[in-house]
């Protein structure tokens, strides 16, 4: 039996709150001619819809991506990747388990976040540019078919509540990242068949031979 492990990027591997917001501020300024912070963004302005919370702030009509890709490129500049991920993956490797990504930016936009060094340990990626966003499972799917695994013999880690309908849809355990975007009490209420507390949990919860148990 094939395994696999499948992880949201921005909050889930990526301690990128910060600048998700500053991307928005970023490019909010820019389309408005005047100066927007990150403290004048809605306290959920990371996980809402940017087109909505830039509406709200005045700008309208069509997102410009190069305008969005400087401000994000410039923004993601003060993200980190946290520090547990490197060996966790490699752990889970070792152990057998194919490894992935699930995520909402595009491919272009990882490698900002990703160095090659953990790019390297992911055996898939998908992106909004190969299938349809999350709470969408298309995303998910797509993953485990690249690796020839099916979804009862997966885990998807993620931290905000589309993951967890994303990962119920496409009929895998669905993890909550407690570290996130989102609180452990909304993750919970979105379903989630368990969320973890802190990344030391991710291996345990994982390798336990019971993990199908779960749901």
């Amino acid at each position: 039996m094939k395994r696999a492990a499948l992880f949201d990027l921005d909050g889930v591997l990526a301690d990128s709150h910060q600048a998700m917001r500053a991307t928005l501020a970023g490019f909010a300024t820019f389309h408005l001619g005047r100066r927007i912070s990150p403290a004048d963004l809605p306290e959920d302005a990371a996980i809402s819809s940017h087109e909505q919370v830039l509406a709200d702030l005045g700008a309208k009509g069509e997102l410009n991506e190069e305008a969005w890709d400087a401000a994000a490129a410039t923004a993601t500049l003060a993200a980190t990747v946290f520090p547990y991920v490197p060996g966790t993956l490699t752990a889970l490797r070792t152990e057998r388990i194919a490894t992935g990504l699930v995520t909402s930016r595009t491919q272009r936009r990882v490698p900002w976040l990703l160095g090659p060094e953990i790019l390297d340990l992911l055996d898939v990626i998908v992106c909004s540019d190969d299938a349809p966003l999350k709470p969408a499972p298309d995303g998910i799917l797509l993953a485990l078919r690249k690796l020839s695994v099916a979804p009862e013999d997966a885990v998807f880690l993620g931290d905000t509540e589309s993951d967890i309908r994303a990962g119920l849809a496409a009929g895998v355990t669905a993890l909550g990242a407690g570290w996130g975007f989102t609180s452990s009490e909304r993750l919970r209420q979105a379903g989630a068949h368990q969320v973890l507390a802190d990344p030391a949990e991710i291996l345990p919860a994982v390798l336990d031979p019971a993990w199908t148990g779960l749901k």
